[in-house]
């Protein structure tokens, strides 16, 4: 399924929900791309997962905003890697610093920087233990097993949207 058709389902998809998040935040490494971006060398071509792309593009057609949040011993590495998939310009917020840093750091700068609430977030990441103190904080979280696709995009939808009616909160298209 190519960018453009991933695109379309996932619009078809968000279009199900009356409820979307304000902010939508992707871990980098075996999320959006399959692989350690320290492994890897600047001078190679990375590749996303098949669906990422579609799925970003379709998030901001519908008005959501996308962050980037990455533990990266080579956040350089990372960095480059996002121009060359000539991504850079889709993301808000970038928060790709050192791996000894904890996710709950990386959304307390995302938030001070965005204003966005967290239980207005939808976060996609592949570490139950990112997906487990990220939850707490009171962002919806979804752990992805092979990358992020319109599986999972729907899953996030689901979830945040019974989240947001538990919570009260008011639905906006």
């Amino acid at each position: 399924m190519g960018d453009e058709r991933v695109k379309d389902e996932a619009l078809r998809i968000l279009g199900l929900f009356q409820v979307l998040p304000r902010l939508v935040v992707f871990d980098l490494d075996y999320t959006l791309w399959p692989f350690y971006c320290e492994c890897r060398s600047k001078r190679e071509m990375p590749s996303l997962y098949p669906h990422a792309k579609g799925i970003m593009y379709a998030l901001k057609d519908k008005g959501v905003d996308i962050v980037i949040a990455s533990r990266s011993p080579t956040p350089d590495i990372a960095k480059t890697f996002l121009d060359k998939l000539g991504l850079q310009s889709m993301f808000v917020a970038q928060e790709i610093f050192s791996s000894w840093t904890h996710k709950t750091e990386h959304f307390q700068r995302i938030h001070r920087r965005t204003g966005v609430p967290f239980d207005s977030m939808l976060f996609f990441d592949d570490e139950d233990r990112n997906i487990d103190t990220v939850s707490k904080m009171g962002v919806t979280s979804i752990l992805v097993g092979n990358g992020v696709d319109l599986g999972a995009l729907r899953q996030g939808l689901t979830m945040f949207t019974q989240n947001s009616s538990s919570s009260g909160r008011n639905s906006r298209k």
